[in-house]
């Protein structure tokens, strides 16, 4: 979801994050996003909905092989380095959705994650894994 139209001077239309905000960055070290910019930023054809900006854990990379997502392996032929807990990455929706549900999920950036992360998620689940500052 963004605002409507284009953003400044005719540029592509600017991303809002659960807090209605303009998007942050999520992680450039490891980059991330489902366009490997960095941000959760999303489009219809992001089908996993890579909007939730989350701090994994040890127990969530676990979770999520365990449930046929391996993040944690490199896999140099499409530039991904594997994760280690406490990188940040753009994880699904539907998958930090599923680990909150097994008691697995990972702390969260607010200002990071993707307004469209709402279809999936309510905001108050957000907020009570939402990295303090």
């Amino acid at each position: 979801m963004s605002l409507n139209g284009s953003g400044p001077n005719g540029s592509k239309p600017i991303q809002l994050n659960v807090l209605g905000n303009p998007i942050e960055e999520c992680s450039i070290d490891p980059v991330t996003g489902f366009f490997r910019n960095g941000d959760c930023s999303t489009s219809p054809d992001d089908i996993g909905s890579h909007t939730v900006c989350a701090q994994v854990t040890r127990e969530f990379l676990e979770f999520s092989k365990a449930t046929g997502n391996d993040l944690s392996t490199p896999n140099p032929q499409f530039g991904f380095p594997g994760l280690q807990p406490g990188d940040f990455w753009c994880v699904c929706a539907p998958r930090w959705k599923e680990a909150l549900e097994a008691n697995c999920a990972c702390p969260v950036r607010l200002e990071a994650t993707h307004i469209g992360a709402l279809n999936f998620v309510d905001l108050s689940e957000l907020q009570r894994h939402a990295i303090k500052d």
